[in-house]
């Protein structure tokens, strides 16, 4: 009867973190409407839209720098304290946002203050809900990672509504407030998930054939002696690399290259934002029921498609929207199946710290995509550096192999 007793309160309590991680996940998602408040915030402070668009290159670096320290966090302070700082923080930021009267302060609280806020909540919250769910991490991954993309829509509805009722000041402090409650709300129903059982793996049969094999348990030190890991990394900084840059400029893309009016090249955000989001789950299940690896090979091949037609063709309108939704296709995949795809090579232990620092390439790869850009003009070369990442990320994913923990750091490799 105890063990019973126990098993219903397992559950209970992993069900209420995922129900708390969705939430709170939902609230981070919405700093993805920040083209919304370009305009008004550049009539605000006389300042170009290009400086003020600047606030999202700094609050995604910064996010990444958070997710990088979230392991170390969460074992000093556990998942709901730092959840609920991180709620209070991005709903100071917003504050200080609302009152911003030039565009220094801007960057320090739209994009530092709630880009730590942000990454400090996302990734933690993600890696403890799946800790919690180690025989379905694909399809956990799916559901928070999946929250995070459709808060950017919900709140786009909510956040246009707010800008036009409201006026710009009250937006900011509304919705500080609406994030905040709900990602606290979501804290308080969360739990450190349990210390995984782990034993070395040293037989070819512990591959990622078994999706559900948690036999591997590296410490970061081990971790980035692998060469493995630098892989993972390099696939990772490309993936977003290629996703982050074609949704920034997407509706750039649209005029320009295949001479669609504003409005219709507008549309773009919609499409990638059905595509992400399709991406996610559709993805995220998938790498359920077959090799993760091979999920992010999938992915790969897609988004060489997509960016293969703005390449090497005369792009149509039918076209350009396939192509962007291509990218986004596999850049929400990559990202949802990738925790789950570090905890196959390196153990779910160390999950967050061992993603934390890969996850530095989310915010790299979108800030070098655009300096790339921005050195040498145009898309085609940004386009044909991307292409090429591409195809060498697919070799990589195609012949990538286990890492011998008792041997790590002699470079000695698992056969898949």
């Amino acid at each position: 009867m105890s063990d019973k007793s126990g098993m219903q309160n397992y559950n209970r309590t992993r069900v209420l973190t995922l129900i708390g991680t969705i939430m709170t996940q939902l609230a981070l998602g919405s700093v993805y409407t920040w083209s919304l408040f370009n305009g008004q915030l550049s009539e605000k402070l006389g300042e170009p839209v290009s400086r003020v668009a600047l606030t999202f290159g700094i609050l995604s670096l910064c996010l990444a720098l958070a997710s990088s320290v979230a392991g170390k966090l969460q074992e000093r302070f556990g998942v709901r304290t730092v959840t609920i700082a991180a709620g209070l923080l991005m709903a100071a930021g917003f504050a200080l946002t609302a009152h911003s009267d030039n565009v220094l302060m801007l960057y320090i609280s739209a994009g530092v203050l709630v880009g730590l806020a942000d990454g400090a909540g996302y990734l933690l919250t993600l890696t403890n809900c799946v800790k919690w769910f180690p025989e379905r991490k694909g399809l956990i991954s799916a559901c928070s990672i999946g929250a995070y993309g459709l808060g950017s829509l919900l709140f786009k509805f909510v956040c246009g509504h707010l800008l036009a009722t409201e006026g710009l000041q009250n937006t900011f402090m509304i919705w500080g407030g609406i994030a905040m409650v709900m990602v606290i709300a979501g804290a308080m129903m969360m739990k450190d998930a349990p210390k995984q059982e782990t034993a070395d793996v040293t037989r070819e049969e512990n591959s990622l054939n078994d999706n559900t094999n948690d036999t591997r348990d590296f410490t970061l030190a081990e971790a980035i002696r692998a060469p493995q890991y630098w892989m993972l990394a390099l696939m990772f900084l490309t993936a977003c690399m290629s996703g982050l840059y074609v949704i920034g400029v997407a509706k750039d893309i649209g005029q320009s290259l295949v001479r669609l009016d504003a409005l219709t090249a507008a549309n773009a955000v919609t499409v990638i934002a059905i595509a992400n989001l399709s991406g996610r789950l559709v993805l995220g299940v998938l790498s359920d029921k077959i090799q993760r690896i091979r999920v992010i090979s999938i992915a790969q091949i897609v988004s060489l498609a997509g960016m293969s037609v703005m390449l090497f063709t005369q792009m149509n309108e039918m076209m350009f929207f396939l192509s962007v939704a291509c990218v986004a296709f596999s850049f929400g995949g990559t990202i949802t199946v990738y925790p789950s795809l570090v905890s196959d090579f390196f153990g779910l232990n160390n999950m967050t710290k061992n993603y934390g620092l890969l996850y530095l390439g989310f915010g790299i790869g979108s800030i070098f995509a655009s300096l790339v850009a921005s050195l040498f003009g145009g898309f085609a070369v940004t386009f044909s550096i991307i292409t090429v990442l591409l195809i060498v990320s697919l070799v990589l994913s195609a012949t990538i192999r286990l890492p011998n923990k008792s041997e790590a750091g002699h470079s000695t490799l698992q056969h898949v």
